[in-house]
């Protein structure tokens, strides 16, 4: 069962009227029917491996084709661990709690009245997104799970991906009885499109766009939906005067290399001046062994011993004002020598995009003054920036990484997907 979607001015609006007719169902669906479905699909995800891949191939070939740079080839690749990984995500979501109906808080108010806080399904929500085809996946995973539709507008370079793996679901969705406009695969690349689909905030309750600046920014400037931003991630470490620099090795160069087209790299190394002079060339040894480019300020070149500079042509690098606050998605990295704590909060409050920062340290009370004054939406201590993650986090899986403050901050999972309702037991009281 495949269903690719040819938006018009006439059937968008109907598209959102059936997801919306759906959410109401799927509301009242209960744990084990939810579960019932997910699992269903992790094991025909791994039924269908080749059907996927293949699907995969083409999108693959047809990017290359077009010039699309690496980092974005890479976000598109499926690979058999990747589909693996994919189908257990669902099983770990369908093994979560159900958010749906759990009582956050109790209480009895003067009245007699016995309030309870209850969490809610928030109806359908619209999600955009660039390559990524796990995405489709992880996307409607989480939003069935706690009780919501979904419209999932992936990125045209990932078409027959997504439209591969969003049958897989429509034909779970089909066996297990539950209605299929739970889940809409929108795949056009029309603008126009997808500009009036943003302006059905009377059916869609919430949009979450997550990709490049541009798409960001488009739907800012166009949605009448309520709009939380997955927006770029321009992460920092810090390497404070007081760290174990065996450890401040490890966690810049991994932060960097183990997936450089995330969203939670880091993109920006920060280094005490009172470290720098024995940190600095074993990391940009380390760095470049590592196949790192490496953009340094003045101040770090200067620390580098002789033979190490900007005549190693490609790889080395005098940073310029454009490499502070850049989100490189490749094996680029800026470094920079600050004047201690106050010097790297400084540069994190002009350049970071609340995303993640980290500290490495083993002063307990720079640690704490960094967690205090750096509000981003994960703060690390003597961790990887790689870390801001649903899973790793013990979250699941997640939808995305809210760098927006209102309603989410941080990885959404399940208990972001959700809104909370009042319910009121009385016993005749008036008023």
């Amino acid at each position: 069962m495949n269903r690719v979607l040819v938006p018009s001015t006439t059937n968008l609006r109907g598209l959102a009227e059936a997801a919306r007719s759906a959410s109401r169902v799927i509301a009242q669906c209960t744990t084990s029917q939810k579960n019932a479905v997910l699992l269903d699909l992790a094991d025909r995800l791994e039924r269908s491996a080749s059907r996927i891949l293949e699907a995969n191939v083409a999108d693959l070939r047809e990017a290359r084709a077009a010039g699309l740079t690496s980092a974005k080839v890479r976000r598109l690749e499926i690979t058999p661990t990747s589909l693996t990984a994919m189908a257990e995500g669902v099983r770990q979501v369908a093994a979560l709690p159900d958010p749906v109906g759990r009582v956050v808080k109790n209480w009895t108010v003067p009245s007699g009245l016995d309030v309870s806080k209850v969490g809610c399904p928030l109806g359908v929500i619209l999600m955009i997104y660039e390559s990524r085809p796990n995405v489709t996946v992880d996307a409607f995973a989480l939003c069935f799970k706690a009780g919501n539709a979904c419209i999932l507008k992936g990125g045209h370079e990932a078409r027959r991906s997504n439209e591969a793996l969003g049958a897989l679901v429509l034909e779970s969705l089909a066996k297990l009885r539950v209605p299929t406009a739970a889940l809409h695969v929108f795949t056009s690349s029309d603008r126009a499109a997808l500009e009036q689909l943003l302006q059905l905030d009377d059916l869609i309750d919430l949009c979450i766009p997550r990709g490049g600046e541009s798409l960001i920014r488009f739907v800012h400037d166009h949605s009448r939906i309520p709009t939380v931003q997955h927006f770029h991630g321009v992460c920092h470490v810090f390497v404070d005067r007081a760290a174990d620099l065996t450890k401040a090795l490890e966690i810049c160069a991994t932060a960097k290399t183990s997936a450089p087209a995330t969203c939670n790299a880091a993109e920006c190394l920060l280094i005490d001046e009172a470290i720098a002079d024995r940190f600095l060339p074993s990391l940009v040894d380390r760095l470049l062994g590592d196949g790192v480019e490496v953009r340094l300020d003045p101040a770090a070149l200067a620390r580098l011993a002789p033979g190490i500079g900007p005549e190693m042509g490609e790889r080395v690098h005098l940073a310029t004002e454009e490499d502070w606050g850049r989100e490189f998605l490749d094996l680029v990295v800026a470094v920079k020598v600050v004047s201690g704590l106050d010097g790297a909060i400084a540069h994190i409050e002009r350049f970071a995009s609340g995303h993640t920062e980290a500290i490495v340290t083993e002063d307990p009370h720079a640690q704490e003054a960094f967690l205090h004054r750096v509000q981003s939406s994960c703060t690390l201590v003597n961790a990887s920036t790689r870390f801001n993650d649903g899973f790793q986090l013990g979250l699941g899986a997640e939808i995305g990484i809210s760098t927006s403050k209102v309603h989410a901050y941080g990885p959404m999972g399940l208990e972001e997907l959700t809104a909370q309702r009042y319910v009121v037991r009385g016993d005749g009281q008036t008023r």
